[in-house]
């Protein structure tokens, strides 16, 4: 049976839908502040509801990957402007967010999170997801990052 893709709202994507993502480009050498410290500032950004701050670890030319969406690589913001709006929308969903048993991996350009993520959405029900952040990163920014995870929905309050 072929899978079938679906939209952020659980919805069937309609089979003209793109199922390939673009290639990853190349980056160059790592600036010595890509470290596993580095990444520990963004997820204490992210603790922090920060938008700004979280945005001041990104390239100029950033993408973020959300872990669901219409490609096979989930729905995609690129640019300064499209990833802030994506960021500020994730503290919209689940006011509440709080993310824990971090840890963090960087190997020249490439980077990687594993997380917790707990809270309630807007609707009240009480989330955890385990999640991964795959990020690449150029001139010591983040130019990517890449998001998956596993979502289990415990109840409504």
């Amino acid at each position: 049976m072929p899978i079938r893709p679906v939209d952020a709202d659980r919805r069937a994507v309609p089979s003209s839908a793109p199922l390939s993502c673009p290639a990853r480009r190349a980056m160059t050498a790592p600036d010595v502040r890509t470290d596993p410290s580095f990444l520990a500032d963004f997820a204490a950004a992210w603790n922090a509801h920060d938008v700004d701050r979280l945005m001041a670890f990104m390239a100029d030319d950033c993408e973020f990957r959300h872990a669901a969406g219409p490609e096979a690589c989930g729905a995609r913001a690129i640019g300064r402007d499209a990833v802030r709006a994506a960021f500020a929308k994730v503290f919209e969903r689940i006011l509440d967010a709080r993310w824990s048993d971090d840890r963090h991996v960087v190997a020249g350009e490439r980077g990687l999170s594993e997380w917790t993520l707990s809270g309630r959405t807007a609707d009240g029900a009480a989330i955890e997801v385990a999640g991964v952040d795959v990020f690449t990163f150029r001139d010591g920014r983040i130019a990517l990052k890449d998001t998956f995870l596993k979502t289990r929905i415990t109840r409504k309050p």
